[in-house]
Protein backbone atom coordinates (compact mmCIF):
# COMPACT_ATOMS: atom_id res chain seq x y z
CA UNK A 1 0.00 0.00 0.00
CA UNK A 2 1.75 3.17 -0.86
CA UNK A 3 1.67 6.11 1.47
CA UNK A 4 -0.95 7.76 0.26
CA UNK A 5 -3.23 5.40 0.20
CA UNK A 6 -2.15 5.01 3.83
CA UNK A 7 -2.72 8.35 4.73
CA UNK A 8 -6.31 7.87 3.06
CA UNK A 9 -7.55 4.98 4.78
CA UNK A 10 -6.13 5.72 8.69
CA UNK A 11 -6.35 9.78 8.10
CA UNK A 12 -10.29 9.63 6.61
CA UNK A 13 -11.25 6.91 9.20
CA UNK A 14 -10.05 8.68 11.96
CA UNK A 15 -11.92 12.19 10.87
CA UNK A 16 -14.78 9.81 10.62
CA UNK A 17 -14.94 8.68 13.70
CA UNK A 18 -13.88 11.80 15.58
CA UNK A 19 -17.04 13.67 13.62
CA UNK A 20 -19.32 10.39 14.57
CA UNK A 21 -18.34 9.64 17.87
CA UNK A 22 -19.80 12.57 19.70
CA UNK A 23 -23.29 11.55 18.82
CA UNK A 24 -22.36 8.38 21.15
CA UNK A 25 -20.45 9.73 23.54
CA UNK A 26 -22.27 13.70 24.37
CA UNK A 27 -25.37 11.68 25.37
CA UNK A 28 -23.31 9.97 28.26
CA UNK A 29 -20.97 13.27 29.09
CA UNK A 30 -24.52 14.24 29.85
CA UNK A 31 -26.42 11.92 32.07
CA UNK A 32 -23.02 12.08 34.07
CA UNK A 33 -23.27 15.74 34.48
CA UNK A 34 -19.63 16.52 33.55
CA UNK A 35 -19.74 20.25 32.94
CA UNK A 36 -17.31 23.41 32.75
CA UNK A 37 -18.47 25.76 35.50
CA UNK A 38 -17.11 29.05 34.61
CA UNK A 39 -14.24 29.55 37.19
CA UNK A 40 -11.52 32.51 37.88
CA UNK A 41 -9.35 30.81 34.47
CA UNK A 42 -12.72 30.47 32.16
CA UNK A 43 -13.32 32.79 29.29
CA UNK A 44 -16.73 31.34 28.93
CA UNK A 45 -19.72 32.82 31.26
CA UNK A 46 -22.09 29.41 31.01
CA UNK A 47 -21.83 26.56 31.88
CA UNK A 48 -20.45 24.06 29.33
CA UNK A 49 -20.23 20.22 28.55
CA UNK A 50 -16.92 18.50 29.02
CA UNK A 51 -15.10 15.86 28.14
CA UNK A 52 -15.70 15.34 24.44
CA UNK A 53 -12.31 14.71 23.89
CA UNK A 54 -12.89 11.36 25.20
CA UNK A 55 -14.78 10.95 21.48
CA UNK A 56 -11.22 11.66 20.39
CA UNK A 57 -9.21 9.66 22.36
CA UNK A 58 -11.24 6.66 21.03
CA UNK A 59 -11.08 8.05 17.12
CA UNK A 60 -7.57 8.14 17.61
CA UNK A 61 -7.02 5.19 19.56
CA UNK A 62 -8.52 2.76 17.22
CA UNK A 63 -7.23 4.32 14.48
CA UNK A 64 -3.84 4.00 15.87
CA UNK A 65 -4.30 0.10 17.34
CA UNK A 66 -5.22 -0.38 13.47
CA UNK A 67 -2.01 1.21 11.91
CA UNK A 68 0.22 -0.62 14.16
CA UNK A 69 -1.47 -4.03 13.63
CA UNK A 70 -1.21 -3.30 9.54
CA UNK A 71 2.61 -2.48 10.20
CA UNK A 72 2.93 -5.43 12.10
CA UNK A 73 1.82 -7.44 9.22
CA UNK A 74 3.46 -5.84 6.62
CA UNK A 75 6.97 -5.96 8.38
CA UNK A 76 7.20 -7.82 11.83
CA UNK A 77 10.15 -6.26 13.83
CA UNK A 78 10.39 -3.48 11.42
CA UNK A 79 11.07 0.20 13.11
CA UNK A 80 8.29 1.39 12.07
CA UNK A 81 5.33 -0.78 14.21
CA UNK A 82 7.86 -0.28 17.07
CA UNK A 83 7.75 3.41 17.04
CA UNK A 84 3.39 3.00 16.28
CA UNK A 85 3.17 1.40 19.43
CA UNK A 86 5.07 3.33 21.61
CA UNK A 87 3.15 6.53 20.38
CA UNK A 88 0.34 4.65 20.67
CA UNK A 89 0.78 3.41 24.10
CA UNK A 90 1.38 6.72 25.64
CA UNK A 91 -1.10 8.71 24.14
CA UNK A 92 -3.59 7.02 24.95
CA UNK A 93 -2.05 6.49 28.35
CA UNK A 94 -1.99 10.37 28.54
CA UNK A 95 -5.71 10.70 27.07
CA UNK A 96 -6.96 7.94 30.21
CA UNK A 97 -5.44 9.97 32.88
CA UNK A 98 -6.87 13.24 31.58
CA UNK A 99 -10.55 10.94 31.76
CA UNK A 100 -9.75 10.20 35.53
CA UNK A 101 -8.69 13.47 36.15
CA UNK A 102 -12.09 14.53 34.41
CA UNK A 103 -14.30 11.74 35.86
CA UNK A 104 -12.87 11.30 39.92
CA UNK A 105 -10.15 14.23 40.13
CA UNK A 106 -6.99 13.14 41.10
CA UNK A 107 -4.57 15.17 43.77
CA UNK A 108 -1.35 16.79 42.19
CA UNK A 109 1.25 14.13 43.33
CA UNK A 110 -0.94 11.50 42.10
CA UNK A 111 -1.29 13.20 38.76
CA UNK A 112 2.03 14.58 38.49
CA UNK A 113 3.39 10.70 39.35
CA UNK A 114 1.36 9.53 36.49
CA UNK A 115 2.46 11.93 33.96
CA UNK A 116 6.25 11.67 35.28
CA UNK A 117 5.76 7.70 34.96
CA UNK A 118 3.76 7.89 31.26
CA UNK A 119 7.00 10.39 30.00
CA UNK A 120 9.26 8.07 31.24
CA UNK A 121 8.04 5.11 30.08
CA UNK A 122 8.06 6.62 26.87
CA UNK A 123 11.09 8.60 26.32
CA UNK A 124 13.11 5.13 27.06
CA UNK A 125 10.63 3.31 24.66
CA UNK A 126 11.93 5.61 22.07
CA UNK A 127 15.26 5.97 22.68
CA UNK A 128 15.64 1.89 22.92
CA UNK A 129 13.84 1.77 19.54
CA UNK A 130 16.34 4.48 17.76
CA UNK A 131 19.30 2.31 19.88
CA UNK A 132 18.52 -0.40 18.11
CA UNK A 133 17.22 0.69 14.50
CA UNK A 134 19.55 0.13 11.25
CA UNK A 135 17.72 2.62 9.62
CA UNK A 136 19.79 5.85 10.93
CA UNK A 137 17.63 8.34 9.66
CA UNK A 138 20.56 11.25 10.75
CA UNK A 139 22.64 10.35 8.14
CA UNK A 140 20.29 11.76 5.79
CA UNK A 141 19.71 14.84 7.88
CA UNK A 142 22.60 17.53 8.11
CA UNK A 143 21.62 18.37 11.74
CA UNK A 144 20.13 15.16 12.72
CA UNK A 145 20.71 12.71 16.06
CA UNK A 146 22.33 9.43 15.67
CA UNK A 147 21.30 7.89 19.07
CA UNK A 148 22.74 5.05 17.97
CA UNK A 149 26.10 6.17 18.17
CA UNK A 150 25.74 8.38 20.70
CA UNK A 151 27.20 7.03 24.83
CA UNK A 152 25.05 5.85 27.60
CA UNK A 153 25.70 8.62 29.55
CA UNK A 154 24.20 10.83 26.36
CA UNK A 155 20.92 8.60 26.37
CA UNK A 156 20.82 9.11 30.10
CA UNK A 157 20.90 12.74 30.05
CA UNK A 158 18.37 12.37 26.43
CA UNK A 159 15.92 10.32 28.47
CA UNK A 160 15.30 12.96 31.22
CA UNK A 161 15.28 15.47 29.04
CA UNK A 162 12.23 13.34 27.34
CA UNK A 163 10.60 12.75 30.89
CA UNK A 164 10.38 16.93 31.40
CA UNK A 165 9.84 17.35 27.94
CA UNK A 166 6.56 15.31 27.53
CA UNK A 167 5.49 16.08 31.26
CA UNK A 168 5.22 19.79 30.67
CA UNK A 169 4.10 19.74 27.40
CA UNK A 170 0.75 17.68 28.83
CA UNK A 171 0.31 20.54 31.16
CA UNK A 172 1.50 23.73 28.69
CA UNK A 173 -1.80 22.10 26.30
CA UNK A 174 -4.11 21.70 29.45
CA UNK A 175 -3.10 25.17 30.50
CA UNK A 176 -3.66 26.62 26.99
CA UNK A 177 -7.02 24.97 26.09
CA UNK A 178 -9.31 28.09 27.76
CA UNK A 179 -11.00 29.03 24.25
CA UNK A 180 -13.05 27.83 21.91
CA UNK A 181 -10.82 26.63 18.85
CA UNK A 182 -7.88 26.81 20.29
CA UNK A 183 -7.17 22.98 20.97
CA UNK A 184 -8.57 21.78 17.83
CA UNK A 185 -6.73 24.22 15.52
CA UNK A 186 -3.46 23.15 17.84
CA UNK A 187 -3.86 19.71 16.94
CA UNK A 188 -4.75 19.95 13.19
CA UNK A 189 -1.91 22.59 12.38
CA UNK A 190 0.87 20.05 14.88
CA UNK A 191 -0.57 16.93 13.54
CA UNK A 192 -0.15 18.28 9.84
CA UNK A 193 3.69 19.03 10.60
CA UNK A 194 4.38 15.84 11.71
CA UNK A 195 2.85 13.98 8.83
CA UNK A 196 4.60 16.54 6.31
CA UNK A 197 7.68 15.73 8.38
CA UNK A 198 7.31 12.15 8.11
CA UNK A 199 6.45 12.46 4.05
CA UNK A 200 10.06 14.28 3.17
CA UNK A 201 12.23 12.29 5.31
CA UNK A 202 10.25 8.68 4.52
CA UNK A 203 9.21 8.06 7.85
CA UNK A 204 6.16 6.62 7.32
CA UNK A 205 5.10 6.08 10.44
CA UNK A 206 5.12 9.93 11.34
CA UNK A 207 3.47 10.64 8.42
CA UNK A 208 0.74 8.47 9.23
CA UNK A 209 0.19 8.62 13.08
CA UNK A 210 0.39 12.52 12.53
CA UNK A 211 -2.49 12.57 10.27
CA UNK A 212 -4.02 10.93 12.67
CA UNK A 213 -3.29 13.55 15.45
CA UNK A 214 -4.75 16.32 13.02
CA UNK A 215 -7.89 14.29 11.62
CA UNK A 216 -8.68 13.46 15.29
CA UNK A 217 -9.01 17.16 16.58
CA UNK A 218 -10.36 18.43 13.18
CA UNK A 219 -13.14 15.74 13.88
CA UNK A 220 -13.64 17.65 16.52
CA UNK A 221 -13.88 21.35 16.02
CA UNK A 222 -17.84 21.30 14.54
CA UNK A 223 -18.45 20.34 17.87
CA UNK A 224 -16.46 22.72 20.07
CA UNK A 225 -17.26 26.07 17.57
CA UNK A 226 -21.00 25.59 16.91
CA UNK A 227 -23.95 25.90 19.07
CA UNK A 228 -24.78 25.03 22.13
CA UNK A 229 -20.77 23.79 22.61
CA UNK A 230 -18.45 21.36 24.03
CA UNK A 231 -15.38 21.17 26.07
CA UNK A 232 -12.73 18.83 25.11
CA UNK A 233 -11.99 18.34 28.81
CA UNK A 234 -8.44 17.42 30.65
CA UNK A 235 -8.69 14.14 28.36
CA UNK A 236 -8.80 16.07 25.12
CA UNK A 237 -6.19 18.38 26.64
CA UNK A 238 -4.09 15.51 28.06
CA UNK A 239 -4.41 13.42 24.75
CA UNK A 240 -3.56 16.28 23.08
CA UNK A 241 -0.38 17.52 25.33
CA UNK A 242 0.67 13.75 25.56
CA UNK A 243 0.22 13.00 21.20
CA UNK A 244 2.16 15.92 20.27
CA UNK A 245 4.67 15.86 22.66
CA UNK A 246 5.88 11.66 21.95
CA UNK A 247 5.51 12.78 18.80
CA UNK A 248 7.97 15.13 18.36
CA UNK A 249 10.80 13.81 20.76
CA UNK A 250 10.08 9.98 18.81
CA UNK A 251 10.52 12.75 15.53
CA UNK A 252 14.22 13.80 17.32
CA UNK A 253 15.57 10.66 18.53
CA UNK A 254 15.07 9.20 14.83
CA UNK A 255 17.15 11.52 13.48
CA UNK A 256 15.06 14.93 12.37
CA UNK A 257 16.78 18.43 13.27
CA UNK A 258 15.62 19.48 16.34
CA UNK A 259 13.89 22.46 14.90
CA UNK A 260 11.61 20.28 12.85
CA UNK A 261 10.18 19.12 15.50
CA UNK A 262 10.10 21.95 18.09
CA UNK A 263 8.19 23.95 15.62
CA UNK A 264 4.54 23.33 16.40
CA UNK A 265 5.51 23.71 20.42
CA UNK A 266 7.21 27.12 20.15
CA UNK A 267 4.08 29.19 20.89
CA UNK A 268 2.44 27.18 23.19
CA UNK A 269 5.59 26.78 25.47
CA UNK A 270 6.59 30.04 24.79
CA UNK A 271 2.98 31.55 26.51
CA UNK A 272 2.88 29.89 29.16
CA UNK A 273 6.43 29.87 29.90
CA UNK A 274 6.42 33.81 29.85
CA UNK A 275 3.33 33.85 32.16
CA UNK A 276 4.18 31.97 34.46
CA UNK A 277 7.53 33.88 35.23
CA UNK A 278 5.35 36.79 35.28
CA UNK A 279 2.99 35.96 37.83
CA UNK A 280 5.76 34.54 40.13
CA UNK A 281 7.55 37.99 40.07
CA UNK A 282 4.29 39.70 40.84
CA UNK A 283 4.31 37.53 43.98
CA UNK A 284 1.05 35.15 42.81
CA UNK A 285 1.17 31.19 42.95
CA UNK A 286 2.17 29.73 39.68
CA UNK A 287 -0.58 27.28 39.96
CA UNK A 288 -3.63 29.59 40.94
CA UNK A 289 -6.33 30.12 37.96
CA UNK A 290 -5.75 32.98 36.02
CA UNK A 291 -7.06 34.65 32.63
CA UNK A 292 -3.28 36.05 31.88
CA UNK A 293 -1.97 33.71 29.00
CA UNK A 294 -1.74 35.85 25.70
CA UNK A 295 -4.65 34.20 23.73
CA UNK A 296 -6.75 35.10 26.64
CA UNK A 297 -5.89 38.88 26.90
CA UNK A 298 -6.24 39.09 23.56
CA UNK A 299 -9.69 38.00 23.74
CA UNK A 300 -10.52 40.37 26.38
CA UNK A 301 -9.42 42.96 23.92
CA UNK A 302 -12.87 42.74 22.60
CA UNK A 303 -12.21 39.92 19.33
CA UNK A 304 -13.75 36.70 19.11
CA UNK A 305 -12.47 33.19 20.47
CA UNK A 306 -11.92 31.84 17.37
CA UNK A 307 -10.36 35.00 16.22
CA UNK A 308 -8.19 35.18 19.17
CA UNK A 309 -7.63 31.26 18.91
CA UNK A 310 -6.70 31.72 15.13
CA UNK A 311 -3.78 34.28 15.96
CA UNK A 312 -2.71 31.74 17.95
CA UNK A 313 -2.89 29.06 15.39
CA UNK A 314 -1.62 31.05 12.82
CA UNK A 315 2.06 32.06 14.85
CA UNK A 316 2.04 28.09 15.29
CA UNK A 317 1.80 27.60 11.46
CA UNK A 318 4.75 29.94 10.81
CA UNK A 319 7.03 28.61 13.35
CA UNK A 320 6.11 24.97 12.41
CA UNK A 321 7.11 26.35 8.82
CA UNK A 322 10.36 27.57 9.81
CA UNK A 323 10.59 24.48 11.87
CA UNK A 324 10.42 22.56 8.52
CA UNK A 325 12.70 24.04 6.56
CA UNK A 326 15.18 22.97 8.97
CA UNK A 327 15.22 19.15 7.60
CA UNK A 328 17.02 20.74 4.33
CA UNK A 329 19.24 23.73 6.09
CA UNK A 330 22.77 23.43 7.04
CA UNK A 331 23.84 24.87 10.64
CA UNK A 332 24.08 28.73 9.44
CA UNK A 333 20.55 28.21 7.65
CA UNK A 334 19.27 26.70 10.94
CA UNK A 335 20.26 29.05 13.02
CA UNK A 336 18.45 31.93 10.63
CA UNK A 337 15.47 29.61 11.12
CA UNK A 338 16.04 29.76 14.71
CA UNK A 339 15.72 33.78 14.88
CA UNK A 340 12.69 33.90 12.47
CA UNK A 341 10.62 31.40 14.81
CA UNK A 342 11.75 33.19 17.89
CA UNK A 343 11.12 36.36 15.76
CA UNK A 344 7.42 35.15 15.48
CA UNK A 345 6.67 34.29 19.43
CA UNK A 346 8.45 37.56 20.52
CA UNK A 347 5.50 38.90 18.11
CA UNK A 348 2.67 36.92 19.24
CA UNK A 349 3.66 38.03 23.02
CA UNK A 350 3.74 41.27 22.06
CA UNK A 351 0.30 41.49 20.35
CA UNK A 352 -2.19 42.02 23.35
CA UNK A 353 -0.21 45.14 23.64
CA UNK A 354 -0.31 46.38 20.19
CA UNK A 355 -4.07 45.08 19.18
CA UNK A 356 -6.59 47.75 19.31
CA UNK A 357 -9.30 47.15 21.56
CA UNK A 358 -12.50 46.35 20.30
CA UNK A 359 -16.11 47.47 21.77
CA UNK A 360 -17.90 44.68 23.79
Amino acid sequence: MTLGMLLLVFGGGTLVLSSLLPFVVKPLLMRLGIMDVPSERSSHDRPILRGLGLAVLIAMMLSLVAVFLFALSVAPGADASKYLLAIGVGTIAAGLLGLGEDLWGLSVPVRSALLLIIAGVSSAAMLWIADQSEEAASSRWVLGLNVAALPLWVLVVLCIYGVLFISSYINVANFMDGLNGISGFHGVIAGLTFSLAGGLTGAVWLAVSGLILATGFAGFLPWNLTKPGAFLGDVGSYLLGGAIAILSFAAFVDGLPFLATIGPMVIYFGDVGVTLVKRVRAGHKWDEPHKEHVYQRIQQLGYSHVWASGVAALCTLLTSLLGLASIYADIFGSLALLVGGLTVLIFYLALPRILPAREL
